[in-house]
């Protein structure tokens, strides 16, 4: 006889609804993945250091044609709210103080790896296809390379590239930006 376990998925409502009553706080790293709550790994200095390297280099080569969201909350539906490293999106007045943003306010998400490379490529990457997110970046700071991701089509994306050293690469949303891999390592 084979044990099922019944998990209880939990809504992105019941997930705020958590942080508003005191159950989560700020300083729990936990995201919602397809109604569960999932630890996220300690920031390491590599890490770190390429997460603040990319936000001050989009920031110096965007400026004000973006909103750049470090380490913050995405909604994609109604069970799953991941807090992708960097997040480009549509610029709004209220700089998204309403209400997280959504599939069609993303131009781009970038995810920075350094332990976690597999549950990226494997989890976050397939559930940002799924939203329809026009493009996302997996930056494995271990080989130093991106994985760019485009088109999504049916849940699952139609363009993947792997660049490294001395290669460029640009924002789908801003074809113009042109920013060498060297750059971001």
């Amino acid at each position: 006889m084979v044990l099922q376990l019944i998990r209880h998925q939990f809504t992105v409502k019941q997930f705020h609804k958590m942080a508003e009553s005191g159950i989560l706080s700020e300083n729990d790293r936990v995201e919602l993945i397809r109604g569960e709550m999932i630890d996220m790994s300690p920031i390491g200095t590599r890490h770190a250091g390429c997460v603040n390297r990319l936000v001050n280099l989009l920031i110096q080569l965007l400026g004000k044609q973006i909103v750049l969201a470090p380490q913050n909350p995405v909604e994609l539906d109604e069970i799953s709210e991941p807090q992708p490293d960097i997040a480009l999106l549509k610029p709004r007045p209220d700089f998204y103080r309403n209400a997280h943003p959504q599939p069609e306010d993303i131009f781009l998400l970038i995810e920075v790896a350094d332990t976690t490379v597999k549950y990226d490529r494997e989890v976050k990457i397939p559930l940002y296809a799924e939203a329809n997110i026009p493009e996302v970046w997996l930056i494995d700071v271990n080989q130093e390379v991106i994985e760019v991701y485009r088109n999504p089509h049916q849940g699952i994306y139609q363009d993947m590239q792997k660049l490294g050293k001395n290669q460029s690469l640009s924002i789908l949303a801003f074809p113009d930006v042109n920013i060498n891999v060297n750059e971001i390592f």
